[in-house]
Formats: structure tokens, C-alpha cells, sequence
């Protein structure tokens, strides 16, 4: 589910920049320069408007990004060619105010693109080569930060045995831990049990009530999962609505009490959108001695009557 937390915190700088804005243009009145008012004032409203939209729908967020960056474009603009001396603080602020509000590959080619305007507003009496060489520097080690951050992202993601939209293991984790099981149930001589649950209503919440009501039902059920099973048990998912119970050491008895508690709590979950959480179960029992992919080919094939049931 998304968080909005960042939403918020994004807002709140939008808001504070806004703020910022009305008391440069305070100031500027106090300070008698009349003529530099005009332009903080009309900034404001256009803050204050990113900052609402920043509040509102996640498809708003990136519009509210580029108001402020518009803002912080026309502000730099004006500012940087009225300084008497050296600007680097002005000249650094566009590529940094850019990888802060855009995604990594559209800051970067805007930035680049943008070169030969802040050069020339900058005026030849104060462009040098030291400071085109340390704006270009800028540039490329400020875009260092973010890639390496979506680096870290890509790594963790491929890592993570969660699958992304639910807490349950993803489908590769899911048949590791699932061979694993079955070589220790056959050296141990011990009983392994797979529940096969599948969600009927995914499709249906995703198509009729959007991506919300799906991770909703995703939720719940992985949340009643793990109120009523042991802490090693597994759950794991196979397919968008196909789940699979790893029940380790669980004789047959065992694993039709965990089935019939499980039905039970989902009958009386209630969610907003789709009602009551309806789903189909069954039951698969890992035989004496099966191979761990024997075994894996008769659970695919028992799922996939549950979905066409």
C-alpha cells in the first residue's frame, strides 16, 4: 500500500518554500526595491497550488514537481544575472533543485540541455573556465547520489524474497524453501503439507474498485494467514491469485484444521469494496520418498484446478 508519508513530507516542503517565498517578497517591500516584488508574489500562489496538488492523487506528484521546479527556474533566472560578483551558489543550485524533483535520466538531460542558458544569464564578465569546469562537475557528481540510490533499489529488489506487492515470499524464494522442505521431510522421515488457497475476487477488486481495493485483499489475507499459522510456516506466492501454505512437519489432520480456521477467518473478514474474502482451498500431501519436483508438478497441477473451478 502506498505511503503517505512522503506525500506529506513533500508538501511540507513545498508549503515551507512557499512561505520562504512570501518573505523574500516582505523583505524586498521593507528593503524599498519595489520592482523585485512582483515576481516572489506570483511564485507564492504557484507553491502553494504544488504543495495541495502534492496532497492530493499520486498522479498528481510529478506536475507539483515540475511547479516547483518552473518556480525555482524563473527565481535563479532573475537572481543570477542582478549578482555583482562570482554566483556559484546560484549557478549550483538548478542541477541539484533538478535531481531533488525529477527522476534520475530526465534531471540529468534537462540539465545538460539547460547548460548554455545559465552560462549565458551568468554574463561573459564573469563566466570563467574554472567555473564552467565546476559547473559541469556539478553536474555529473551531484548525479552520482540518486543513481547510486536507484542502484541499491535494483540490488535490494533483486535480493528480497518478498514478493512486492504482499508480505508472502515471491515465487522463486517459494520453490527454494519448497524443495528444501521436501529433502528435509524425506531425511527426517517426517510429513509435509502445501495448502493451495486461491483468490477468485483479485481480478475482479482490480478491474471494478482499482489497485487499492486489490492490495487491500492482498493484505488481509496474508495477515490472517499469519495470525493463524506457526511462525515457520510459509507462505508464499505462486501466481497474481494463487498462494501456497507450506506446512512443515503437519500430518493430514493437522493441515484440515489449519484449512477449516482459515476458511472460518476469512468468512468474517469483511473489506469495504468486495465484502467477504472468498476462497478456494486444497490440500496436498508431499508422499513418502516423492521428489521435490514430482511433487512441485502435482501442486501446479492442483492449482490450476482451482482457478479454472
Amino acid at each position: 500500500m502506498t505511503d503517505p508519508r512522503p506525500a506529506r513530507l513533500h508538501a511540507l516542503v513545498y508549503g515551507t518554500g512557499a512561505l520562504l517565498l512570501l518573505g523574500h517578497a516582505l523583505w524586498l517591500y521593507l528593503m524599498g526595491d519595489y520592482p523585485s516584488i512582483l515576481l516572489p508574489v506570483l511564485l507564492t500562489p504557484l507553491m502553494l497550488l504544488a504543495a495541495l496538488l502534492r496532497l492530493g492523487q499520486e498522479d498528481h506528484a510529478r506536475l507539483s514537481a515540475y511547479l516547483v521546479l518552473i518556480c525555482g527556474y524563473l527565481l535563479i533566472a532573475v537572481e543570477l544575472p542582478q549578482q555583482q560578483g562570482p554566483a556559484p551558489l546560484w549557478l549550483g543550485l538548478p542541477p541539484v533543485l533538478t535531481l531533488l524533483l525529477l527522476p534520475l535520466g530526465p534531471a540529468m538531460l534537462l540539465n545538460v540541455m539547460l547548460v548554455p542558458i545559465w552560462l549565458m544569464l551568468l554574463g561573459d564578465a564573469q563566466l570563467s573556465r574554472d567555473l564552467m569546469l565546476g559547473y559541469l562537475t556539478l553536474v555529473v557528481v551531484a548525479g552520482l547520489a540518486p543513481w547510486e540510490h536507484l542502484r541499491q533499489q535494483a540490488l535490494l529488489r533483486a535480493t528480497d524474497p518478498r514478493d512486492p506487492e504482499c508480505p508472502a515470499i515471491n515465487r522463486l524464494t517459494l520453490k527454494d524453501r519448497l524443495y528444501s522442505e521436501c529433502e528435509r521431510a524425506n531425511l527426517l522421515d517426517q510429513r509435509l503439507a502445501v495448502l493451495l488457497i486461491h483468490l477468485p475476487q483479485l481480478d475482479m477488486a482490480s478491474e471494478q474498485f482499482g489497485a487499492r481495493a486489490r492490495q487491500a485483499l492482498l493484505d488481509a489475507l496474508c495477515a490472517e494467514v499469519e495470525r493463524r499459522c506457526r511462525d515457520h510456516d510459509l507462505l508464499g506466492r505462486e501466481g497474481q491469485a494463487d498462494f501456497w501454505l507450506v506446512l512443515p512437519d503437519t500430518s493430514e489432520n493437522g493441515a484440515m484444521l489449519v484449512r477449516q480456521r482459515l476458511e472460518e477467518s476469512l468468512q468474517r473478514t469483511v473489506l469495504l469494496e468486495t465484502g467477504p474474502i472468498e476462497t478456494r482451498m486444497a490440500l496436498c500431501l508431499l508422499l513418502p520418498h516423492e521428489a521435490p519436483e514430482h511433487f512441485e508438478q502435482r501442486l501446479q497441477t492442483r492449482s490450476l484446478r482451482l482457478t479454472e473451478s
